[in-house]
């Protein structure tokens, strides 16, 4: 990872508000067809809770920005790309 790409993750970390490790809830309602345990169904993940696994900044080395920054993982088999405001810190 270059330098400028860690710095570049640190400025988006403090204007999102959260990091990655920071366990989130989703506080609206999102329909996904991808839940591996709904497949091919419209399941509403509204409240389900998971933790931050990446913040989106670069693809293949290069910066991006991306609709959906923050990639959630809320079970073994069920990860989500969403928006900030999809979402809400829990301790």
């Amino acid at each position: 990872m270059r330098v400028e790409t860690i710095v570049e993750q640190q400025k988006l970390d403090k204007k999102l508000g959260m990091k990655v490790g920071d366990r989130v809830r989703v506080k609206e309602s999102i329909i996904v067809y991808h839940n591996p345990e709904h497949r091919s169904e419209a399941f509403d993940i509204k409240g389900m809770e998971g933790e931050v696994l990446k913040i989106v900044t670069e693809w293949e080395g290069r910066p991006v920005s991306a609709n959906l920054p923050i990639l959630v993982k809320f079970n073994k088999k069920f990860k989500a790309h969403l928006r900030e405001s999809e979402l809400e810190v829990i301790q």
